[in-house]
């Protein structure tokens, strides 16, 4: 990079969890820096939330229209190279589309829109934009889940035949939504986040983490959605059987009532010639299988993974690395892309961060499900994204 990229927020703003893990994220390496932001629906909070960060006041704006108008509008060795999106699902489309429109390279949380009509419509937004457009399936970025896709990839495994994939957690077991707490009440609200609640918030990620390092994709599944709190309006657990295109059967479990689990994501894969197991929660390690030998514990850091993983790994063996290096591990491959649009260099022969057309995949696999468990049929073909 000549320089550091400029970074603009929406969302993030005081009170907010995931905008702070952004920050850090896209902090870490030093080649990003945040300069502008409408960080609250709300201005006066807007404009506090920047005070905090340390933003100039006159790049603390009241609305993300205001936001994209004023930064298009300044030089281009001062205006931002790229905006984070860091809102509730229902704004996740009108904002991107306000910032592709406006010239501008964008990373937005996930999932990407607030339905599938949607994802289809951003399809055509970003591919007519011309612009770089990330979406943070933050789990992708983990070096021991790229050593799995490594592996899978090379033929290791050999024929994929089963993928047993989780993602519980117990907060809200009970009615947090009443009680006034920010991020319970949006997840729960049809209207801010759609269809889903569970499945749509945490199932995403274990169907894209299932995705990324196997390359299958499913084609019918078998939904039972459940909501256990009395008056939530969306489902607060969800249980699927899946197929996937290449003969392989699955199982996705995704739950936010498993009263004491955190953030269990974690993975088996089941192949002819071997097994992966990774846990989020201790993400240093990858368990390798086999029927006929000892099972293998590859460790992050360790000179004998793949280049992806290398790549990847900021520390030495035996200095964890987390959460937020994963996420950062995103944001470098995007601002990567970002900088080569910026600068009109050539872009990377390997894009290795999730785009437009895993956004889609997620809408679809959302808009499936909730059919799957609303109807009658046995079996749900997944929809055409």
């Amino acid at each position: 990079m000549k320089r550091k990229l400029r970074m603009g927020m929406v969302g993030g703003g005081q009170g907010a969890f995931i905008g702070a893990v952004h920050r850090a994220a896209a902090n870490l390496d030093g080649q990003i820096e945040l300069v502008a932001g409408a960080f609250s629906s709300d201005p006066a909070r807007s404009k506090a939330s920047g005070k905090e960060l340390y933003i100039a006041p006159d790049r603390c704006y009241a609305s993300y229209q205001e936001m994209a108008k004023a930064e298009a509008a300044l030089p281009e060795d001062q205006r931002i190279d790229f905006v984070s999106i860091v809102t509730p699902n229902h704004t996740h489309f009108d904002v991107s589309k306000t910032f592709l429109q406006a010239g501008f390279n964008v990373i937005c949380d996930k999932p990407m829109t607030f339905d599938l009509a949607q994802a289809k419509k951003m399809r055509s937004i970003v591919k007519k934009s011309g612009k770089v457009f990330a979406l943070t399936h933050n789990y992708t970025g983990y070096p021991m889940v790229k050593e799995a896709r490594d592996l899978v990839s090379k033929g290791k495994l050999g024929k994929i035949l089963k993928i047993v994939v989780e993602y519980p957690q117990g907060w809200l077991l009970s009615a947090l939504e009443k009680e006034d707490q920010k991020q319970a009440a949006w997840r729960t609200d049809p209207k801010r986040a759609g269809a889903s609640c569970c499945i749509g918030d945490i199932g995403t990620h274990a169907e894209n983490l299932a995705r990324y390092i196997t390359g299958l994709k499913i084609t019918e599944m078998c939904a039972d959605f459940t909501t256990f709190v009395p008056g939530r309006l969306l489902e607060d657990d969800g249980n699927i059987l899946v197929h996937y295109d290449n003969g392989a059967r699955g199982i996705l479990y995704a739950s936010q009532i498993s009263g004491g689990d955190e953030n269990n994501l974690n993975i088996r894969i089941y192949g002819e010639k071997a097994s992966l197991e990774w846990h989020q929660e201790e993400p240093n390690d990858l368990i390798v299988k086999y029927a006929d030998k000892p099972r293998q514990t590859l460790r992050r850091g360790n000179d004998y993974l793949s280049k992806a993983a290398k790549d990847n790994t900021r520390l030495p063996a035996g200095h964890p690395e987390a959460f937020i290096e994963a996420f950062a591990n995103i944001y470098m491959a995007a601002a990567k892309a970002i900088d080569c649009e910026v600068h009109g260099k050539k872009m990377p022969k390997v894009l290795d961060f999730p785009n437009v057309e895993d956004g889609i995949e997620g809408m679809a696999f959302i808009e499936t499900a909730v059919r799957s468990a609303k109807g009658k049929a046995k079996w749900t073909k997944f929809v055409k994204a």
